[in-house]
């Protein structure tokens, strides 16, 4: 079958990867994508948002399955359109409706959600632009630190921890005064939880679910921890503090009534479930909800998947995921990631990519790459991950730090530590 991935970054270019291996894809196709995908299928030059482009595009090349990558489009609702539309109701589209998404695209919506459906989570208020004041109040009966979340769609940057009542004031008025534009039109105040967070990822068809290998990704730019929040510098998987007893937990406690949730408000929903999470004093509960799969972690969860990952997809098409059963990699997984200079600031693209050649046992996943004047440069924040297995953590971690250290760019950065505190 001809598949089409929309998107342009590193979970786009592992979902290629893994894709590519499938002897049910005949033809494979990325929109936008980057320079790695480009050697693995046919890079389009189409915004996933275009719809009546990525349409056309469809229908010209006889696309018989789309699995979308980011976010926007399935919270502006690409399943929809294709659901309305006489020309594409039978393409099938990897991807919640739009009603669906809103679990990523709405933060009061996924917090509504979990009360609703008993999910443990933080406790929190809402709060909109004509009620700054109430607001305000109500950060002052608080104990700090203190989580501020747009409601919307921020790109990522829009959840803040403040360390005093002071800060989470001025925030909580800057970010209803439209510091995030629209993201931030309602503001989700949070309890803070003290723990170690961990990535569940669970495929459904909306009825049943089969849940992937779990995963860590590391937010903050700084070794140790320290600094901005980022798109992520690394991942590793399996967390090794994830145990079985933990997991059973997550299941019982939360992917099940997440996907019954999901069934009883009757939302179209075939594809992924990303939760975030957090285990505090042993027990488990959710940050947020997404509605794709996460980045960087798509770069530890699908290298260790050893099932046909396009049998699996059609498994939820078919209504046949039940007979479907997961296979893990027993070895461990993780993903160094080479940022731009400055990122996740002001940084600056077209900078040469050099000593990709010398990579050896790592695979390159290109995230924010493109091809200039027949040269590899970089076009985003970030550029590469370096993915490696090992039958340890220290000894996949090494590998992948190892090999960040063959790649040169102009301004290159990247954690040394991904992997090495497990």
């Amino acid at each position: 079958m001809n598949i089409l991935i929309l998107g342009s970054g590193g979970r786009e270019h592992a979902f290629a990867w893994k894709i590519n291996q499938s002897p049910l894809c005949d033809r494979l196709y990325i929109a936008p994508g980057n320079a790695g995908t480009a050697h693995l299928g046919a890079n389009a030059p189409l915004s996933p948002t275009d719809f009546p482009a990525v349409k056309k595009f469809v229908l010209e090349n006889e696309i018989e399955m789309v699995v979308v990558g980011p976010e926007v489009p399935l919270v502006e609702g690409i399943w929809d359109y294709f659901a309305n539309d006489e020309h594409l109701k039978d393409v099938f589209v990897v991807g919640p409706s739009q009603a669906g998404a809103q679990l990523e695209g709405s933060k009061a919506f996924s917090k509504k959600f979990m009360a609703e459906y008993g999910i443990p989570t933080a406790g929190y208020r809402e709060f909109s632009g004509e009620e700054v004041e109430e607001g305000v109040a109500y950060l002052a009966t608080q104990t700090p630190p203190i989580v501020l979340k747009a409601d919307g769609l921020a790109a990522g940057k829009g959840v803040l921890i403040l360390p005093t009542i002071e800060k989470a004031q001025r925030e909580l008025r800057a970010m209803l005064g439209g510091k995030f534009g629209n993201a931030s039109s309602r503001v989700v105040i949070e309890e803070f939880l003290d723990g170690i967070e961990f990535s569940v990822f669970v495929l459904t068809d909306g009825k049943d679910y089969k849940i992937l290998p779990v995963a860590k990704d590391y937010k903050r730019i700084g070794e140790g921890d320290k600094g901005l929040n980022t798109g992520g510098m690394g991942a590793v998987s399996p967390p090794p503090f994830v145990t079985k007893e933990l997991m059973q937990k997550v299941e019982d406690r939360i992917v099940k009534p997440t996907i019954d949730g999901i069934r009883k408000r009757e939302m179209n929903y075939d594809g992924f479930v990303f939760i975030g999470l957090i285990r505090v004093g042993g027990e488990p509960y959710v940050i947020e909800y997404n509605c794709r799969m996460g980045d960087p972690e798509t770069e530890v969860v699908l290298p260790r998947l050893e099932n046909d990952l396009v049998e699996l997809l059609l498994s939820v098409r078919d209504g046949k995921l039940t007979e479907q059963q997961i296979i893990e990699s027993e070895n461990a997984a993780v993903t160094v990631f080479l940022v731009s200079g400055g990122y996740p600031e002001a940084y600056e693209k077209g900078k040469e990519i050099k000593g990709l050649e010398h990579i050896k046992d790592s695979i390159i996943f290109h995230a924010g790459t493109t091809v200039k004047d027949g040269k590899i440069v970089t076009n985003g924040g970030r550029v590469l991950a370096l993915t490696s297995y090992g039958t340890t953590f220290a000894e996949a971690a090494s590998l992948s730090t190892l090999n960040a250290g063959l790649v040169s760019f102009e301004g290159k950065n990247f954690r040394k530590d991904i992997g090495f505190d497990l």
